[in-house]
């Protein structure tokens, strides 16, 4: 495997004054990118980084640089530190595609208030593969004597599998279900008496195991069970999620917005049945149709030839299917994917409508901090291009105790909206991140 340029742990402190990142990408043979995921070294789960779907992405280790910013304005923060530190960087990339050269992961916390705030990490070493190409960069700064020694082929190997998670257990969170159960019927009441259109309430469960959680192990489970999302770790946050906030491609923007929930019964027939029951439900279309609305608003002022389509399509995935809606249209502004992914956040589908309301009703009745839960997560190249998603399905590790993860899910909330079916959706959204944890068969 290629030996990893020094400084390690390098963050904060790289900018337009010091010792500028060097950055190499190589091509390599594209067989070495058939399994990103098994060529992730042991790492602290921290230092892992992934944006997998259906085997193709990009994955990461070590961290050359990185910044943590907090407050209303965390994530302009994080795009000014970007641009200057790319904007000194020496590039060299022999494959010039989006998501070669320099890359930053990141996840921004939900609310501007949490203490989790935001954080870029430009990993020192990422594998990338896509339609056929795959691609190795590495990154350290002008200094490291290693940077420089990089071999033109650096070698590329599998790692021994992962091993899974023991004596795992699982604990509520903030509220019980029942608990949440209440909040629901509150937030139903306030939404029926027109305080608010719609809100979105999450919930979280505790997770302990008796050692630490090796990251890679889930992205491995994860990726196996649900290949149709996008498999994320970034800083300690990892899961799998079905919705793409925003994608910027040489001019292209794309989004995908999900809302709209029914859960998956396992029977073909069955299920064919539910997903036309949930294609005419008037309250799951009514909240899919706040939450495209609000992703439409956000892009249109840096979009031309918006296509809104006027009905959503039924997106099946392995546990539940959701009503789904492509959103697209052609850059108009130098606006970079973070500074979209900024423009978009929160969308109604995890805040809620009115933002503001609904804000406020998710601080009264959650009574827990989200963190980077539905938040935007992903990552930004050189150019600006990249891919943000929301983070759902997923869970943090803890910084302090990295035998620990706390799991979180959320359910939108309407007039129509009944609490123990909102507890039973929020189950079904627990269950990705509950099996990767408590899956026994040997990773591949």
């Amino acid at each position: 495997m290629t030996s990893l340029p020094a400084g390690e742990r390098s963050t904060d402190a790289i900018g337009a004054a010091a010792a500028p990142l060097v950055s190499r990408t190589v091509p390599l043979p594209p067989e070495l990118g058939d399994a990103l995921l098994s060529l992730v070294p042991a790492r602290d789960a921290r230092d892992v980084v992934s944006w997998v779907r259906r085997g193709e992405g990009l994955v990461g280790w070590g961290r050359a640089a990185s910044h943590t910013a907090s407050g209303p304005e965390r994530m302009a923060e994080l795009e000014h530190w970007w641009s200057t530190l790319v904007g000194t960087a020496v590039v060299r990339d022999e494959v010039d595609r989006p998501g070669t050269g320099p890359v930053a992961f990141g996840s921004v916390s939900y609310a501007a208030g949490s203490p989790a705030g935001g954080t870029l990490v430009v990993p020192q070493v990422v594998v990338g593969k896509r339609g056929g190409l795959a691609w190795l960069t590495t990154v350290g700064v002008e200094s490291a004597p290693s940077v420089a020694a990089v071999p033109r082929v650096p070698e590329v190997r599998v790692q021994p599998a992962p091993s899974a998670p023991r004596d795992v257990a699982f604990a509520d969170g903030a509220l019980s279900p029942a608990e949440w159960a209440g909040a629901v019927a509150e937030a139903v009441s306030r939404i029926t008496d027109g305080s608010l259109d719609k809100v979105v309430l999450a919930r979280d469960l505790e997770v302990t195991a008796s050692s630490s959680l090796d990251v890679r192990w889930l992205l491995h489970r994860l990726a196996e069970q649900y290949d149709t999302t996008w498999v994320f770790a970034v800083d300690g946050l990892v899961g799998a999620t079905p919705e793409l906030l925003v994608r910027r491609e040489k001019g292209l923007v794309t989004s995908r917005v999900l809302a709209g929930t029914i859960r998956r019964t396992g029977d073909d027939e069955h299920d064919l049945a539910l997903a036309a029951s949930l294609a005419r439900s008037s309250k799951d279309l009514e909240e899919h149709e706040y939450a495209v609305r609000s992703v439409a608003e956000a892009l249109a002022p840096h979009c031309s030839s918006m296509n809104v389509p006027e009905a959503p399509f039924v997106l099946h995935l392995s546990n539940v299917m959701h009503l789904a809606t492509d959103v697209a249209g052609v850059l108009v502004d130098d606006a970079s994917s973070l500074t979209l992914a900024s423009s978009l956040h929160p969308s109604a589908a995890v805040c809620g409508t009115p933002t503001a309301d609904a804000d406020a009703v998710i601080a009264e009745l959650e009574h827990m901090d989200r963190g980077r839960y539905a938040g935007p997560v992903g990552w930004i190249d050189a150019t600006g291009d990249g891919e943000w998603g929301i983070a759902l399905r997923c869970g943090a590790v803890s910084a302090d105790d990295p035998s620990r993860i706390r799991l979180y899910a959320g359910c939108g909330i309407v007039a129509g909206s009944d609490p123990e079916a909102e507890v039973a959706e929020s189950s079904a959204k627990f269950v990705p991140m509950r099996d990767a944890l408590t899956a026994t068969s040997p990773a591949p």
